[in-house]
């Protein structure tokens, strides 16, 4: 039987969401191993003079626990 783990995990890119979610997943997996799915909880965006400067992501990552 696996056990699972679920922590949460901010990111942020000036590019977008999804490179946001990349950049999370990847800083994580170098102290979280055997990660299996990342669920975006929610998403934001930072404006500063009238256009989208940051895109931000809240995730919840779950990993295994051996």
């Amino acid at each position: 039987m696996a056990v699972m783990k679920v922590i949460e995990i901010l990111s942020n890119s000036e590019k977008s969401w999804e490179d946001a979610t990349r950049k999370a997943v990847k800083q994580a997996s170098k102290s979280v191993k055997n990660i299996k799915s990342a669920f975006v909880q929610s998403q934001s965006v930072v404006v500063n003079d009238d256009e989208v400067s940051e895109f931000r992501v809240n995730l919840k990552v779950t990993f295994e626990v051996k």
